[in-house]
């Protein structure tokens, strides 16, 4: 089930699941946009195994300059999902995590740790984490973003050692219109991405709004190589530090064989 809660002088925390009362663990997610709810891919990949509560950071634009105006919330919103039960954190949004390299993206992942005393990875830790797990070393990239957050993107994954052969974004900014691409666009936009990357050994999909955990299979199926995507694996690496095995069978590759 799910309903809201409210701290004094704080906004409103959703919550997954009754807390309290049950022994599954509590994974708090932190959004870049102000009003998402617990995650329906998280529910479909985990069920009852998982609970979440939730908040955000009211970011409406997927800029650097709209990233760097959010940075401050952070800390508050690791605390109100600490008192709110989480058990461990996720700070999502991969653009907002990656945008600096890895090793702010590691000073944010250090800042939920403080702010809130619990565990806490982020999203671009989760997209990694996976891209590795499948040994994917030369990749295709299809994004949801301008020419700008791509190119920091690029920066980013050859910080870790995975070449992009080509990053090919959707030029979106504003966050509501990630939620006007359907899943038949993202199958097709993801399949035309990595055909034009012959010699790619995976398929990376990032923006953790876009809507993939149905598509991952398929895809797979249409590109003949494994497919990581944002908010599927960050809840992957999620459900993995809050002491599930990450397994969710039916959703691709790594999602099936996680054990």
């Amino acid at each position: 089930m799910s309903f809201e809660v409210r701290t004094a002088a704080q906004g409103a925390v959703s919550i997954h699941g009754s807390i309290g009362t049950s022994e599954a663990p509590v994974l708090g997610l932190i959004f870049p946009p102000a009003n998402r709810t617990a995650p329906e891919e998280g529910i479909a990949m985990y069920g009852e195994s998982l609970r979440y509560v939730v908040t955000g950071l009211a970011i409406e634009r997927m800029t650097p300059e709209s990233f760097d105006a959010a940075l401050a919330r952070i800390p508050a919103a690791a605390e109100q999902l600490a008192a709110a039960g989480a058990q461990a954190i996720e700070l999502t949004g991969t653009s907002l995590t990656f945008y600096k390299g890895e090793a702010f993206n590691q000073q944010l992942r250090e800042q939920v740790i403080r702010a809130s005393g619990l565990p806490a990875t982020t999203m671009s830790n989760g997209v990694i984490e996976a891209l590795k797990a499948v040994g994917a070393m030369h990749i295709a990239v299809a994004t949801a973003y301008n020419e700008a957050v791509n190119a920091r993107l690029r920066a980013f994954l050859l910080e870790h050692g995975i070449e992009p052969l080509v990053i090919t974004g959707l030029s979106l900014e504003a966050m509501t219109d990630v939620d006007k691409v359907t899943q038949q666009d993202l199958l097709e936009f993801g399949e035309r991405v990595r055909r034009s990357a012959p010699e790619a050994d995976a398929l990376l999909v990032s923006c953790g709004g876009f809507r993939t955990l149905e598509i991952i299979a398929p895809l797979e199926a249409l590109t003949g190589t494994p497919v990581i995507s944002s908010m599927p694996h960050g809840l992957w690496a999620g459900a993995r530090l809050a002491g599930l095995s990450g397994a969710a069978p039916g959703y691709g590759r790594l999602l099936s064989a996680s054990r």
